[in-house]
């Protein structure tokens, strides 16, 4: 259990700040829920112990994949459906899975089960793997007695999330290993071609322009200071890591991404989608709309987007709708998504029109990704062509001059 602060607002208004045990966020919602209260803010409290220090070190490499989830999901679901017992069912489970991490989870939740807790109750035990959307859905399912459908949707959803990723990142991908090898080609070239160069220059006393000079600098510096210049490359590095870690810098970041050309359009979308989607499968498990967009927001990466939710979630209990929180933020939200929300309320066919904005929005960042893919060649040829031609009039300006003197 970890140590929790948060700030809540009883029924009659009164807002209070506290602390507690709970397992995660969503234990800490359900409680407060009991009670008639809504969370207000949440945040886990350094508890200073260095046995927390070190499972957080170990969560890094005690991941199961997205694509494990959609299969455990699925597989269960099925095996719901087809009236196997929930402990059976994780059973049979547990010998198909090849996934040394997932055997450990399932083994695991086994032993909760056969405590009595439910399967919410022991999924919520493992944080790192199962999202609060994952638990939430899973616990609505076993309240209402329809799990196997519950399991199905969460499959669903994480599946097209999984995939929406995928798109995204093989979009990026091609681009990213074009300039890792520039990159080493222009080492290679500036440790190995340049000096070779420069000591010609030198012999025939030839006087070299500004672009040529700059050149030659930086090839003797990284030949006389390799060492260091491998450590500054390391600290650029890891200084945009951590940078990017904190609340500033991710600020900086989600703020930058949403603002590039293209780029910025995608994620638009993909957040879009995204949240549309997870509200669509909250909303039709039976989960309350405040619960729901607190959760949603725990599930999307952006700040941006997961300010706006979670301060919906209070404007909702006021009774604001939520059609006029995406109309109120259409800078980040597109104009299409309020208005196919405010359809949905007016008929109370929220949760559908939700499902089919999502499937909307992943359309088109599939063929946004594609069209991408079109735009980011003709740029890289571009860049490619000016590293070349500045490489090469820098080289050979020198050598038309030494032709001119002869």
């Amino acid at each position: 259990m970890s140590l929790f602060k948060y700030k809540a607002q009883k029924a009659n208004g009164e807002v209070y700040e506290s602390s507690g045990d709970f397992n995660d966020k969503f234990a800490l919602y359900n409680e407060l829920k009991k009670q008639g209260e809504v969370a207000l803010f949440v945040e886990e409290a350094e508890n200073g112990e260095s046995g927390g220090k070190l499972s957080s070190f170990l969560v890094i490499f005690n991941r199961v994949g997205l694509h494990d989830q959609v299969l455990f999901a699925r597989n269960l679901g099925s095996m719901v459906a087809a009236g196997l017992p929930l402990t059976r069912a994780l059973n049979v489970f547990l010998k198909q899975t090849k996934n040394k991490k997932l055997k450990e989870v399932i083994s695991g939740i086994l032993v909760e089960i056969n405590r009595g807790q439910s399967l919410a109750q022991a999924l919520a035990s493992y944080p790192t793997v199962f999202s609060p959307l994952f638990v939430s859905m899973t616990k609505a399912g076993e309240q209402s007695g329809s799990l196997a459908d519950s399991l199905k949707v969460v499959a669903k959803q994480i599946e097209q999330s999984y995939l929406l990723k995928k798109k995204i990142r093989g979009a990026m991908t091609y681009p990213a290993i074009i300039l890792s090898v520039m990159v080493i080609i222009g080492i290679l070239m500036l440790t190995y071609v340049v000096p070779t160069l420069t000591g010609t220059f030198k012999e025939l006393n030839v006087d070299l322009p500004a672009t040529t000079r700059s050149v030659i600098a930086l090839s003797d510096f990284l030949i006389a200071h390799t060492l260091i210049s491998f450590l500054i490359l390391v600290a650029l590095v890891s200084f945009s890591i951590l940078f990017a870690r904190t609340n500033f810098g991710k600020k900086a970041f989600d703020f930058s991404i949403l603002r590039i050309p293209v780029i910025g359009s995608i994620t638009k979308e993909a957040n879009s989608a995204r949240t549309a989607r997870t509200l669509s499968s909250l909303l039709t498990a039976g989960v309350s709309v405040v619960e729901a967009l607190g959760i949603t927001s725990d599930v999307l990466q952006n700040t941006y987007y997961k300010k706006v939710l979670k301060d919906s979630a209070e404007a909702i209990q006021k009774g604001v709708s939520i059609s006029s929180v995406f109309s109120d933020n259409e800078k980040i939200y597109p104009a299409f998504v309020a208005e196919m929300t405010s359809v949905g309320e007016e008929t109370g066919q929220l949760a559908p029109m939700l499902l089919q904005v999502a499937d909307y929005y992943e359309a088109e960042v599939e063929q946004r990704t594609k069209d991408l893919s079109t735009i980011i060649e003709p740029i890289l040829m571009v860049v490619i062509g000016a590293a070349v031609g500045f490489f090469a009039l820098s080289m050979i300006t020198p050598m038309y001059s030494l032709v001119n003197t002869i």
